[in-house]
């Protein structure tokens, strides 16, 4: 054991839980393992971000293109929701990111990104018109 973290993180990772199950605390990469941790956070973050654009983009879509509206984007929308809850039922701290105006300029921003790529419209509000619990409601569809 002593794989170097920059060389094999999977490896490292290994052996530093195995450290930790041994109770050889004096032989951990503590700051490694920090960094590890805090990348366990973001990426939970990223996870949530990505369903949420998505979700906005076929909202949008629903929106701005009601004659292409179909069983495709409605069935998206129920998935992203339903795989929202469940992601923030397992890590409810992240619904403090619903509330976050920054975490939301930057979701809207990649939601409008992908509806612009998507449609090949560019009239989309600058702004979410929408109350995030809008747009995870079940019975909500902008007309």
């Amino acid at each position: 054991m002593n794989t170097e973290y920059a060389k094999d993180v999977v490896a490292w990772s290994r052996e530093q839980a195995a450290l930790l199950r041994a109770g050889d605390f004096a032989a951990l990469d503590l700051e490694h393992i920090a960094e590890e941790i805090e990348d366990v956070g973001k990426s939970e973050q990223r996870e949530l971000a990505s369903r949420m654009a998505v979700l906005l983009t076929h909202l949008l879509k629903w929106q701005f293109q009601p004659e292409r509206r179909g069983t495709s984007w409605e069935r998206t929308i129920k998935e992203q929701r339903r795989a929202i809850a469940a992601h923030l039922n397992e890590t409810p701290s992240l619904r403090a990111s619903l509330t976050n105006p920054n975490w939301l300029e930057g979701v809207w921003a990649d939601a409008v990104t992908k509806a612009i790529a998507e449609t090949g419209l560019a009239a989309f509000p600058q702004d979410c018109p929408w109350t995030m619990a809008q747009a995870l409601a079940a019975e909500f569809y902008p007309a």
